[in-house]
């Protein structure tokens, strides 16, 4: 599993031009998952979000995770993140997960993200045309992959 993490604070989801989801501050999960991935990924993974020091304490250093603050999730699917680029100019995707594979992942994901953080999170829809929309905070973006557990 490969996620972009950004610190924001705001974003929102729109799905045929209605607002599925949308959350203050926290952060906006972008989630991809390969077919090489399992549930101890989305474990690993899900639990490290929770814990990740990415928010500022008084001092205004990068000391607190997003459970520590009571920051909102908002968690979307994203196969593109697993873009391969390597061979010519059009993206291949054969690394990601199918949806019988995917979905089931997502879902325990949301879950998983839901009990390190003890709230429920929001969400996208997956495989829907979504119009994600962001403040950035910080700008703090981070890349993580359940593979390359650094």
């Amino acid at each position: 599993m490969k996620v972009v993490i950004q610190r924001v604070s705001e974003a929102s989801v729109m799905i045929d031009g209605n607002t599925k989801s949308s959350i203050k501050a926290g952060c906006l999960v972008l989630l991809g998952i390969t077919i090489e991935d399992n549930i101890a990924d989305a474990d690993w993974l899900m639990d490290k979000i929770g814990q990740l020091r990415i928010y500022s304490d008084a001092a205004g250093l990068m000391n607190l995770s997003l459970e520590q603050i009571n920051g909102e999730a908002l968690l979307i699917s994203q196969f593109t993140l697993l873009a391969s680029t390597k061979k010519g100019n059009r993206p291949s995707y054969i690394s990601a997960a199918r949806p019988e594979q995917a979905i089931p992942l997502y879902e325990y994901a949301i879950r998983r993200l839901e009990n390190a953080l003890g709230k429920s999170i929001m969400t996208g829809e997956f495989g829907a045309d979504m119009k994600v929309s962001l403040v950035n905070d910080g700008p703090v973006t981070i890349i993580i992959d359940s593979k390359n557990r650094e």
